[in-house]
């Protein structure tokens, strides 16, 4: 008597075995495009069927060079071998899948990590209190390829066990708890040489001190994003390499307010002329040539004397015309309206902002004609600068040193900082 089964001819009816080492220690770390790759090609294998690379990016819908390096990454992690044809492409070959089981167990497997087994290392009782203190942190328990590669970094950076468990409880305090950002981490460390919990710990309390003084320069500048690598490094370079105060450098960002685009590179040319002509904080000699200092101050004052002057003019305008205050206050609530329909998601915003505009450039009309009519100038009401080129900053747009600071007397000086001196 003789037993057999029913053939099955269409092959997609058929089983393909997924080996539970593959999906415990493999799949859950594995990119899913990677991961389609495997089981995609994992079915056709022993089905005596031929399958390229394209052939695989078509059925599933990925691109060529997505599939070459799934290949690249499954050989990496000893999970399939490649076998080269002896094209010189380097991309013709057939794929092997490794028997995981064989691979862990098996005599003829290579050892990943040097002449140490994870068992060797789990003698040590630092790195077996580390690996408790890793899993009480995150709450789960790591596969052995994981924990392989956590570590690896004892290897591969001379690290302390403890400075890894550091690693792992800073970042789920930054709520970053993956094994990723805690390897990014561990690289960056390692990379500058930090070995210990301690160097770390220092670290992390000097970028946390420029963190705050980068956040407070972008207050003082009216900034409410985060900083760009490059804003970074400039501010950085004010405190580390230049010396400078915090006081000096909001000084210095106290001199946007009389442009009209302020920005950390016009700061940072403020500060390098300072520090060029050496004045930077500098007390002055009796009479002798204003320090950058005294001009700044100069010119604060100055401004103030201008805008408290302006207001006087404007206030004896509305007293005269009172049709102008209200002219002013509305143009001024329609300039208010245009930015909120500029941010809005109103689907007629063109429109609505084309109609206040309209009505701002009938007020101004009707304002100019009556500034005329009672014998005002057009511009009496606004702020007369001595120098129009800074606008009485001493700065230009480009953060260059305006021309008029050379011209700056210290009897000019005193005439604004120091009147009851020059009355006397």
């Amino acid at each position: 008597m003789a037993f057999y089964r029913e053939s099955i001819k269409d092959y997609f009816l058929l089983d393909t075995p997924v080996e539970n080492m593959f999906i415990n220690e493999y799949m859950a770390g594995a990119p899913g495009e990677y991961l389609k790759v495997y089981l995609f090609a994992l079915m056709y294998a022993g089905l005596d069927t031929d399958l390229t690379n394209a052939d695989i990016a078509k059925h599933l819908n990925m691109e060529p060079e997505d599939v070459l390096k799934a290949w690249t990454y499954w050989e990496k992690l000893n999970v399939i071998r490649k076998h080269m044809k002896g094209s010189e492409s380097g991309f013709d070959y057939d794929v092997e899948f490794v028997v995981l089981k064989e691979q862990l167990y098996g005599e003829a497997a290579a050892p990943q990590m040097g002449m140490q087994t994870i068992g060797q290392l789990m003698e040590d009782p630092p790195i077996r209190q580390m690996i408790t203190e890793i899993e009480q942190i995150t709450g789960r328990v790591y596969s052995s390829s994981e924990m392989q590669k956590i570590l690896s970094w004892i290897e591969d950076y001379q690290i302390l066990p403890e400075t890894i468990t550091y690693a792992f409880r800073y970042a789920k305090k930054q709520k970053k708890n993956t094994l990723k950002y805690v390897a990014k981490l561990v690289d960056d460390w390692g990379s500058r040489g930090l070995r210990d919990v301690a160097s770390v710990e220092e670290m992390l309390a000097k970028d946390d001190r420029r963190y705050t003084m980068r956040r407070r320069v972008f207050q003082a500048l009216g900034f409410a994003r985060g900083a760009t690598e490059e804003e970074k490094r400039i501010i950085d370079g004010w405190f580390d390499e230049m010396g400078l105060s915090m006081e000096t450098v909001l000084d210095a960002c106290s001199r946007t307010s009389g442009i009209s685009n302020p920005n950390i590179n016009y700061v940072n040319k403020v500060l390098r002329n300072w520090q060029d002509e050496g004045k930077a904080g500098r007390s002055a000699e009796p009479g002798g040539k204003p320090t950058s200092r005294e001009i700044m101050q100069y010119y604060d004052a100055l401004r103030q004397k201008e805008e408290a002057e302006a207001e006087q003019r404007r206030k004896e305008v509305y007293a005269a015309v009172p049709r102008i205050r209200e002219i002013d206050e509305r143009i001024n609530g329609l300039n208010r309206d245009l930015s909120r329909i500029i941010i809005s998601d109103t689907v007629d915003k063109k429109k609505a902002g084309a109609k206040i505009r309209k009505e701002m450039d009938e007020l101004n009309m009707e304002k100019a004609f009556l500034l005329t009519e009672n014998e005002y100038e057009l511009d009496y009401m606004d702020v007369h600068y001595t120098c129009t080129e800074c606008g009485d900053t001493g700065i230009l747009e480009t953060g260059e040193r305006c021309q008029c600071c050379e011209k700056v007397t210290r009897e000019q000086i005193d005439r604004i900082l120091n009147p009851a001196k020059t009355q006397n």
